[in-house]
């Protein structure tokens, strides 16, 4: 009686490893199913898709103030290149300027020599 109770008791383990190993297996399956492995990617899109999206508009935002800003430095910088370029002009009427105030000083000059 002592062998069929062991046996019975051995049977059952056998019987619960084999259920547990096929429920085991059964769980593994599921949750590795592509439709699952699917579900988990929509739900990892969903909550992440807000803050990416709020990080592309930063991008944006930031790209659009950089731009701004180069536009702005590059303009800074041509005239920056204008007044160089513009330096003979000003030697120019500086050198005109001069002879007019001699000629009037020579005028004046003249004109009080007269008196």
């Amino acid at each position: 009686m002592n062998k069929v109770l062991r046996l019975r008791v051995r049977l059952k383990g056998h019987l619960i490893k084999l259920v547990t190993d096929k429920f085991t297996e059964s769980v593994y399956v599921l949750a590795n199913e592509p439709s699952v492995a699917l579900y988990r990617l929509q739900e990892h899109v969903r909550r992440s898709l807000p803050e990416l999206a709020q990080h592309k508009a930063d991008m944006q935002r930031w790209e659009e103030q950089s731009q701004g800003a180069i536009y702005t430095v590059e303009y800074a910088c041509s005239a920056v290149k204008n007044l160089v370029d513009s330096s003979v002009y000003f030697r120019s009427v500086e050198g005109l300027l001069k002879q007019a105030i001699s000629i009037r000083d020579h005028m004046n000059a003249t004109a009080q020599g007269h008196r």
